[in-house]
C-alpha cells in the first residue's frame, strides 16, 4: 500500500531559511505568518491531509464519481465527509482576504498547502482549487456587490466554484467559442451553450457552484476581442443570499478519464441559463486569465505534488526490495540479495526525483512570494519587478514543473519493476493522475509558445532581463566563496546557454516564426533548469549557513548540499544539449509534408 508523509520539515526550511519570510512582516497579511504561526499551520496540515485526505486517495480512483439521472453527480464515499472537515477546520479560508472571511496570510503559504492536499489527494484538491481560482477573478474584476454576494461562501467553501472554457470543437482557440450570452431585462444575460471538461462541474461536496463561463454577446466580435465573461450560479441567488430557483445548467455526462477519477469532469449545458457580467462586456479573456495564471501556477504544483508522492513510495520500496548484488560486491552478507538502493541506475532515478522534487518547491513557493510581492509591495518599482518574474516563470513553473512530476512518476514506477505496473502499489495511479498535469490549463507546448512568443518581449524583454540580473548578480557573489564557487561557476555557464538561446531567437524568429515555435519546448527546459539551479544555489547558502551556525540538524543540511552537487553535475549541462537543439532551427521538423507522415 502506498504511503504519504508531508514534507513539512522542507517547506519550513525555504520558507523561513531560504525566502526569508519574517523579513516581510511589515507587508500586509505577513504579520498573520510568524515563525511560530507558521509552524503550527504546516504541522497541521501535514496530519490533516495525511490522515483524512489520503486515505480516500485510492478510493477516489477506483470508485470514481457517479451521474444520477436527473443530473445531479456523487463524489466517491468519504469525499463529501472529507470537505465538511476540510471546510470546518478552515482550511479554504489560509490565504484569502480577511474581509471575505479569510485569514488573511500570504498566498506563499495557501500554496504549500496546496502542495501537500495535492500529494494525498489529488483528485478531491481540486475540487476547493477551483473555488479559489474563481475567487481570484470575481475580487479582480467583479462588481462590489458581486464580490459580497458570492465571495465569502466560496471562500468558506459552503460553494464551489468553477471555469468554464473549452467547448467540442475549441480548446487552446478560445476566439471559436460558441456559447452566445443574450442580454435580458434587469441586467442579466440568458447563456446557452455547451461546455466540455468543466473540472468540477457538478459534485455533492457544496450547496451551491459558482460557474465562471465565457461568452458572446450577439454583436460581439467573432474573435478573442468578443470574448466576456459571466457569473452562472448552480442555484441562483436571492437579495438576502438565500438560495432560490435551480438555473437552466446542468451536467450532461461525466469524461471517462484516464486520471483523477475521484474528480468530476463535466460536460456543462447552459440552456438559456441566468449569467451575470463579470467586470466589461468583451474584456472576459483579461477576467479568465487571472483565473488561468492562478490555475497554472497550481497545475505546476500538481506536477510537483506527483513527484513527491511517487518519490517518496519509491524510496521505501528500494529500501525494502531486495534484488542482485552490488557491482561492487556484496553490501549485506547475512542476505541473499542486497537492496535495490546499491544499484547506480536505481539511485540515478532516485536522485533525479529529489533533486527536481526540492528545486521545484522551491521554485514554486518563491513564485508564489512573487505574487504577494506583486500586491504587498511598498514601492512601485518592487511590486513590477515581482510581477515581471511570476509572469515569465508561471509557464515554466506549470509547464517544465508538470513536464518533469510526469517524468518522475513514471520513473518510480520504474523503481518498482513489475509491481509497479499492478494498481495495489498506487504507483500506476500516480502517473496516470500526472499525465493530466501537461495537458490541461493550456497544453505544456502552449506554454512553451507563451513563454517564447509573449513573455519574453513583454515591455521589450525586461522581465527576462531582470530574471538574467537577478542570476548574475547571484551567481558573482556566489563565487566569493569557495564551497559554493564550482556550483555558480556551473550555473552561470547554464544561464549562459539560456542567453545565447534567447539571443538566438531574437536573431531568427523574425525571419521564421516557426524557427521560434520548434525551439520553445528547449528554451522552456533551458529555463526551468536555470531556475531550479538559482533556487539550489540558494538552499545551499542557507544550508552552508546554517551548518556554519551549528543550528538544526546537520544531516538535513548536508544532505541539500550533496543533491546540489547533483543537480550541478547531472542535470544541469541538459541546458546546452537543449540550446544546439534550438539552433537546430525549425527546418528538419517542418520538412515533411502532411501526407508523408503516413508514408510506409
Amino acid at each position: 500500500m502506498p504511503k504519504y508523509t508531508a514534507p513539512v520539515r522542507d517547506t519550513q526550511f525555504i520558507l523561513t531559511e531560504v525566502l526569508g519570510i519574517e523579513k516581510y512582516s511589515n507587508l500586509p497579511g505577513f504579520d498573520n505568518a510568524a515563525p511560530d504561526v507558521l509552524s503550527a499551520v504546516l504541522e497541521e496540515a501535514g496530519k490533516f491531509v495525511e490522515e483524512v485526505l489520503f486515505p480516500l486517495n485510492q478510493v477516489g480512483d477506483q470508485q470514481g464519481c457517479t451521474r444520477h439521472a436527473d443530473g445531479t453527480v456523487t463524489t466517491p464515499d468519504g469525499f463529501k465527509e472529507a470537505y465538511n472537515q476540510y471546510c470546518e477546520a478552515g482550511w479554504g479560508t489560509l490565504a484569502a482576504p480577511e474581509e471575505f472571511g479569510g485569514q488573511g496570510m500570504p498566498h506563499v503559504v495557501g500554496i504549500a498547502f496546496e502542495e501537500f492536499m495535492s500529494s494525498s489527494n489529488m483528485a478531491f484538491a481540486m475540487y476547493p482549487g477551483l473555488t479559489h481560482g474563481a475567487v481570484s477573478a470575481i475580487l479582480a474584476k467583479g462588481s462590489q456587490e458581486q464580490k459580497e454576494k458570492y465571495a465569502p461562501n466560496m471562500i468558506s467553501g459552503k460553494w464551489g466554484g468553477t471555469m468554464n472554457l473549452t467547448e467540442p470543437h475549441c480548446g487552446t482557440d478560445l476566439g471559436l467559442i460558441r456559447t452566445k450570452a443574450v442580454p435580458q431585462p434587469g441586467g442579466a444575460y440568458a447563456i446557452t451553450g455547451t461546455k466540455i471538461f468543466i473540472s468540477s462541474g457538478e459534485h455533492d461536496l457544496t450547496e451551491n457552484i459558482i460557474h465562471l463561463v465565457l461568452a458572446k454577446t450577439p454583436d460581439a466580435p467573432d474573435s478573442v476581442k468578443g470574448i466576456s465573461l459571466f457569473i452562472v450560479p448552480k442555484f441562483l441567488v436571492n437579495e438576502d443570499g438565500s438560495l432560490g430557483e435551480r438555473n437552466a445548467v446542468s451536467c450532461g455526462s461525466i469524461e471517462h478519464k484516464m486520471g483523477i477519477h475521484g474528480n468530476s469532469t463535466c460536460v456543462m449545458n447552459y440552456d438559456g441559463a441566468t449569467g451575470y457580467l463579470v467586470g466589461e462586456e468583451n474584456k472576459g479573456l483579461a477576467a479568465m486569465f487571472i483565473m488561468m495564471n492562478a490555475a497554472r501556477l497550481g497545475v505546476g504544483g500538481q506536477g510537483l505534488s506527483m513527484g513527491e508522492v511517487s518519490y517518496q513510495n519509491a524510496v521505501q520500496y528500494a529500501g525494502d526490495r531486495r534484488q542482485g548484488r552490488a557491482l561492487t560486491g556484496a553490501q549485506d552478507a547475512n542476505e541473499k540479495a542486497d537492496t535495490l538502493f546499491v544499484h547506480p541506475d536505481v539511485r540515478r532515478m532516485l536522485m533525479e526525483a529529489k533533486a527536481i522534487n526540492e528545486g521545484l518547491r522551491a521554485l514554486i513557493l518563491w513564485g508564489g512570494l512573487q505574487v504577494d510581492l506583486t500586491h504587498k509591495s511598498q514601492t512601485e518599482e518592487e511590486r513590477v519587478a515581482a510581477d515581471d518574474i511570476i509572469s515569465l516563470l508561471t509557464p515554466v513553473i506549470k509547464g517544465y514543473g508538470t513536464d518533469k512530476g510526469y517524468e518522475i512518476a513514471t520513473n518510480m514506477q520504474q523503481v518498482y519493476g513489475g509491481h509497479g505496473y499492478i494498481a495495489e502499489w498506487g504507483m500506476e495511479q500516480y502517473v496516470r493522475d500526472a499525465r493530466i498535469a501537461m495537458i490541461y490549463e493550456g497544453t505544456n507546448g502552449v506554454q512553451a509558445m507563451d513563454l517564447v512568443g509573449r513573455k519574453l518581449a513583454q515591455n521589450g524583454g525586461r522581465a527576462v532581463q531582470t530574471f538574467f540580473g537577478i542570476l548574475d548578480s547571484e551567481c558573482a557573489e556566489a563565487k566569493g566563496d569557495e564551497r559554493l564557487a564550482d556550483f555558480a561557476s556551473r550555473l552561470e555557464k547554464a544561464a549562459g546557454e539560456l542567453k545565447a538561446a534567447t539571443m538566438w531567437f531574437m536573431q531568427n524568429g523574425m525571419a521564421n516564426p516557426n524557427n521560434v515555435g520548434a525551439g520553445a519546448h528547449s528554451y522552456m527546459h533551458i529555463m526551468g533548469i536555470v531556475a531550479l539551479g538559482l533556487m539550489w544555489l540558494r538552499m545551499m547558502r542557507a544550508s552552508i549557513a546554517a551548518l556554519d551556525a551549528g543550528t538544526g540538524n546537520a544531516v538535513f543540511y548536508e544532505t541539500k548540499l550533496k543533491t546540489a552537487r547533483y543537480f550541478a553535475e547531472r542535470i544541469m549541462p541538459d541546458a546546452g544539449a537543449l540550446r544546439r537543439k534550438i539552433e537546430a532551427g525549425s527546418e528538419a521538423i517542418m520538412a515533411l509534408e502532411p501526407e508523408l507522415f503516413a508514408a510506409a
